[in-house]
């Protein structure tokens, strides 16, 4: 098997759901599959031994936050984020195009890449196409996303139309750094790029960029741009009006996305990875996830619910902890309640994959799907 490789192995007959796997030097990724992000090289609050008690398969970095600190020279000395977090597993890295939307005050977008300033000591910086692969390559991740820029919502179509060019000159110019380092640096294992669909809300710029992406035969295509504040039913036109333009022979990652509901609704129409900060910080924050939905920590209600957080969930935090423990916890600023709501979240988010992923290849995804949404209360 090469080092990169993607095969569908099932097919929903009556949507587009696919299981699959994804082959990578550091072992194989059953999708559909949800990647927690450890944005600084961390799942906040878990270890990467609770990471692996849980099979996560795949975790996320972040090229811009990991440059500033502790820098991708240090991490590539360290063997790369592999080495430097003790993960055994696959690593998907960010460019950073993320950060440079969410921190827009502190940067300028030109042709040669994006002139920014810290948000941790006010210096300044920047990141071009090429350095942002010079400082994924140190990183060392197996999958590596090109540097991309994330329009704000809303926008003009002439603003997303300029966006999306941009993002596809720098994503040919990654693809360009990328194959330069990758024939240098034989003594790392080999990194897959993939390539990241802009356009905004604009069907007409999602399928231009999505073509001309493909046309460049790289190893997967992300969807990015979306669930940045537009309306979920956008948000899915969009995805419908993306996918008939990228490879079904490749890999297709929503990024940022999110809900419960959004990651089955999105697995029904074709995608294969995800990777969203909802199940951490909403953990942080109180909120955990069951199968009738939402629970909210904080809420007086479960002052005295000796109940589990969630009866049908076999994780650690449910098997030995109460609703009101937790409450408790939380209440109390205790770093253990963050720790067992993070660790149920996370545990929720990685079953409902599997058992999509399982419903997929049984051949009765379409049942699943319609049990969990009879059950699963939205706000």
């Amino acid at each position: 098997m090469p080092d990169f490789a993607f095969e569908v192995i099932a097919e929903d007959r009556q949507t587009g759901a696919r299981a699959g796997l994804l082959h990578t030097p550091h072992g194989a990724i059953e999708t559909p599959i949800f990647m927690p992000v450890g944005t600084q090289a961390t799942v906040k609050t878990l270890t990467q031994q609770d990471l692996l008690e849980l099979n996560a398969q795949i975790i996320l970095g972040n090229a811009y936050h990991l440059y500033l600190r502790p820098g991708h020279e240090l991490i590539d000395r360290a063997g790369g984020l592999h080495g430097f977090m003790n993960w055994p597993r696959p690593i998907l890295t960010d460019s950073g195009g993320y950060q440079v939307f969410s921190l827009s005050q502190l940067n300028k977008i030109q042709e040669e890449g994006v002139r920014f300033q810290s948000h941790l000591d006010g210096s300044y910086h920047l990141f071009a196409p090429e350095r942002v692969m010079e400082i994924e390559h140190s990183l060392g991740a197996d999958i590596i996303m090109a540097f991309d820029e994330c329009t704000p919502y809303p926008c003009t179509e002439q603003y997303a139309r300029d966006s999306m060019e941009l993002t596809l000159r720098w994503t040919s110019r990654c693809l360009e750094r990328h194959q330069e380092l990758s024939a240098e640096r034989t003594h790392r294992p080999p990194q897959a790029l993939f390539g990241i669909v802009q356009g905004s809300i604009y069907p007409e710029l999602r399928a231009h960029c999505a073509q001309a992406l493909a046309a460049m035969d790289l190893p997967g295509y992300a969807i990015g741009g979306l669930a940045v504040g537009e309306p979920r039913t956008r948000m899915f036109e969009i995805i419908d009006a993306t996918l008939p333009h990228l490879p079904t022979a490749k890999p297709r990652y929503l990024m940022g996305v999110g809900l419960p509901n959004d990651l089955v609704d999105a697995v029904s129409v074709g995608i294969d990875m995800f990777d969203c900060v909802i199940p951490t910080r909403n953990a942080r924050n109180g909120m955990c996830f069951t199968r009738q939905g939402k629970l909210r920590l904080r809420n007086a209600s479960l002052a005295e619910d000796f109940s589990p957080l969630d009866p049908t969930c076999p994780c650690k935090t449910c098997k030995n902890y109460s609703r009101a423990y937790l409450r408790h916890l939380l209440h109390s600023k205790e770093t253990l309640g963050l720790h067992l709501a993070t660790y149920h979240n996370i545990h929720f988010f990685l079953q409902l994959m599997r058992e999509m992923r399982q419903s997929i290849i049984d051949g009765n995804f379409t049942t699943w799907q319609s049990s969990f949404s009879s059950t699963y209360q939205l706000d």
